[in-house]
């Protein structure tokens, strides 16, 4: 269920384009854990990112319904692109479905398959890279992903406070946040880039690469 602020950042921000509501909905009537998509107001703000960073090649680890992938794709040129990698393979049928129903399917290409053994596959430079998969694999994704984006590029890293576990002392011993404070304390320490937490839904780390 929706928190009362969750409900007033949605009515007060811009949707992120007509299209993206049928996968919205069919991911809420169909899904497990709908609440795993990015919802209207992150959507936004990945559309605009692309559009106010001029982004022509995007990378997407974690796909789950294809919300944020269409709403990327909304803010890209019509040469734009988006690489986009889902583990679940049942997916994807709901997937493409939905990038047809936003108008996005020449502009989006699905990677069924591990995350890390496509990104071993996939060539750079990418403009912006959207991380939200596996929380135990996201130094993996880091490390993997970074050569691959291009100076002045940056990732999006969802999911990063994680209910607000990563800054519970002691640290709990799961490891999905093991793997997203190793990452954070990762890309706080890098020289190679600057970073800031936006605590929008459950944190989103935006990375920008010197």
């Amino acid at each position: 269920m929706e928190s009362g602020l969750e409900k007033y950042l949605k009515l007060r921000s811009s949707p992120p384009g007509e299209g993206t509501e049928w996968i919205l909905k069919h991911t809420n009537m169909y899904v497990n854990y709908p609440r795993m998509m990015s919802g209207p107001v992150q959507g936004t703000l990945l559309k605009i990112l692309a559009e106010i960073s001029g982004a022509r090649r995007v990378l997407e680890i974690g796909t789950f319904t294809g919300y944020s992938a269409a709403c990327i794709a909304c803010g890209l040129p019509e040469d734009g692109h988006v690489d986009t990698l889902e583990l679940n393979d049942e997916m994807e049928d709901l997937i493409l479905e939905g990038f047809r129903q936003a108008g996005v399917e020449k502009r989006v290409t699905l990677y069924i398959g591990d995350a890390k053994e496509t990104l071993k596959r996939l060539g750079g430079p990418y403009d912006m890279a959207f991380i939200d998969a596996d929380k135990r694999e996201y130094p993996e994704y880091y490390r993997l992903t970074f050569d691959k984006l291009r100076p002045g590029g940056f990732m999006v890293a969802d999911d990063v406070l994680w209910d607000g576990k990563v800054y519970e002392n002691p640290l709990p011993g799961d490891r999905q946040t093991a793997g997203i404070s190793a990452f954070n304390d990762m890309v706080a320490s890098d020289p190679r880039v600057e970073n800031v937490i936006i605590p929008l839904r459950d944190g989103l780390n935006l990375i920008r690469k010197k």
